[in-house]
């Protein structure tokens, strides 16, 4: 798979890139961004990818998090992938906030207009992983994934459904249960039809219930964040105590769900992350 590198900056004497390429899984052009620390300069680096939230795009979390700093000392490869297809002209894909552009929800969708393109779990899970392995600096053995609300429940589906390929898994305030929220049901049904048996593969609590893994996840939530019934973090803790499922869960009094809150505890999770990829 060609890549083309469309941006470039210095940055903590690493590399901030934009790259672009053509997804056959999403039959679209597709963006991600990366971050590759000093020491990608000399030999490969482990890799923590990073699934954004609801409206974002590439750009949020390298613009807003300050991640970067924190990477380059610990020698981590950032990659950051878009929230879904854009361009591919589908009725109504601007209508809403959660389904539609920005909105993928890291689902393989199935139902008409969108199955022929929004297809983020395949992109994130398959397809974006071989081509930065193929094109770029990073440890193929060594990877991690995090994300943020829309992203972090990704994180954990994700992670979770593949988790002998993923050294460690967590999440700023996920939507731990996407069947049971307002946003999530909407998308879900969209993009996967009406029978709810069909959700259970894109909801982390349904995944935890099922199959609970050798990881412990490390969640933050905001303990003033105004989206706390859409995200549900009480039946992520239920679905971990009843499955077994490790959980380091640590509320954050005072902190609501945007950026200034992840910017504050994006270096734990990354060294927490880096210590499972050593």
């Amino acid at each position: 798979m060609q890549l083309e590198l469309i941006g470039e900056a210095r940055c903590f004497e690493g590399r901030q890139q934009t790259w672009k390429h053509r997804s056959e899984v999403c039959d679209c052009d597709m963006r991600f961004a990366v971050f590759l620390p000093p020491a990608a300069e000399t030999g490969p680096v482990p890799a923590l990818y990073w699934l954004s939230g609801l409206t974002c795009t590439e750009e949020n979390f390298s613009v807003k998090s300050g991640a970067q700093r924190h990477a380059a000392e610990l020698g981590l490869a950032l990659i950051i992938p878009d929230t879904s297809p854009r361009g591919v002209a589908i009725d109504g894909e601007d209508e809403f906030m959660n389904v539609g552009t920005g909105a993928g929800f890291y689902v393989n969708a199935t139902q008409a207009p969108w199955a022929a393109h929004y297809r983020m779990y395949d992109y994130v899970a398959r397809e974006l992983v071989a081509a930065v392995n193929a094109n770029l600096p990073v440890d193929p053995q060594r990877k991690s994934i995090s994300g943020h609300s829309m992203g972090g429940h990704g994180a954990l589906t994700v992670g979770l459904r593949n988790a002998g390929e993923y050294r460690s898994i967590s999440a700023f305030s996920p939507i731990a249960s996407a069947s049971r929220s307002d946003w999530g049901r909407q998308a879900l049904a969209a993009y996967l039809g009406p029978d709810e048996s069909a959700w259970a593969d894109y909801d982390a609590c349904a995944v935890i219930r099922s199959a609970p893994s050798r990881h412990e996840l490390l969640v933050d939530q905001g303990g003033a964040d105004p989206f706390l019934d859409e995200l549900r973090p009480d039946d992520l803790k239920q679905a971990c105590e009843s499955a077994g499922q490790k959980l380091n869960f640590r509320e954050r009094p005072g902190y609501d769900h945007g950026y200034f809150f992840v910017g504050t505890f994006i270096g734990e999770h990354l060294r927490f992350h880096a210590k499972a990829l050593a």
